[in-house]
């Protein structure tokens, strides 16, 4: 290790420091490093269960299904805009795939992000090989609560507002909010550069906020 030499004191005098309060101060050093500890043992143990199931550990890839399956859910069902039966096989799918792939991933991304680029992969080339869906009318059943918020009225005009975006729009969004990515793992799990997943990101908020100004008039 380098020796370290302590360095003279300033010739200019100093003024003296001002201190935060003392209770602040200690909470603050109190809470931090055990939130980061926290983050790290978490990071630290999806990581090794990742390579268990990579081995062919069945136990510990169904730890990995039940850490993520609700959200890989929630997620395809509004990129399916509400197709609780397609997006159900779709995250099915990229389970699959993930069992069969998991040999061969070198964790240079989270594995959530990993496995929304194969669910997102598995959407795409079904969207390709299917006819664009219409978009959703006025007459939107009733359905439970959103993901985003409470309240029905609330509900439906968000739902009749994504669906006025266009797809990359609409999935730049849900992926970056409701599935609580980066930009960066998000643009890796659309496989987009960067820059166009930001773009596609700032249009389909400008998008929202002109079809929610009842609900939001400072945005006018």
């Amino acid at each position: 290790m380098p020796l370290l030499v302590p360095l003279p004191n300033p010739v200019l005098p100093v003024p003296p420091p001002v201190h935060p309060p003392v209770a602040l101060t200690a909470a603050l050093t109190a809470a931090l490093p055990t939130a980061l500890t926290a983050a790290q043992v978490q990071d630290d143990a999806e990581a090794a269960t990742v390579v268990r199931a990579a081995g062919g550990d069945r136990a510990a890839f169904a730890q990995l299904v039940q850490a993520h399956q609700g959200y890989l859910r929630r997620l395809l069902r509004r990129l399916c805009q509400g197709d609780e039966a397609r997006a159900d096989d779709l995250a099915q799918e990229a389970f699959l795939k993930a069992w069969r792939g998991l040999p061969a991933f070198r964790g240079e991304a989270r594995f959530r992000t990993w496995l929304t680029r194969l669910a997102y992969s598995a959407l795409s080339a079904e969207r390709r090989a299917l006819p664009s869906a219409p978009a959703l009318d006025s007459e939107l059943p009733d359905v439970p609560v959103s993901d985003f918020a409470p309240g029905l009225s609330w509900r439906l005009d968000l739902d009749r507002a994504l669906a006025t975006l266009k797809p990359r729009e609409r999935d730049a969004l849900l992926l970056c909010f409701l599935g609580d990515l980066s930009h960066v793992e998000a643009a890796q799990a659309l496989g987009w550069p960067l820059g166009t997943l930001k773009t596609q990101v700032l249009r389909a908020r400008h998008k929202l906020r002109v079809h929610l100004q009842a609900w939001h008039p400072e945005l006018r």
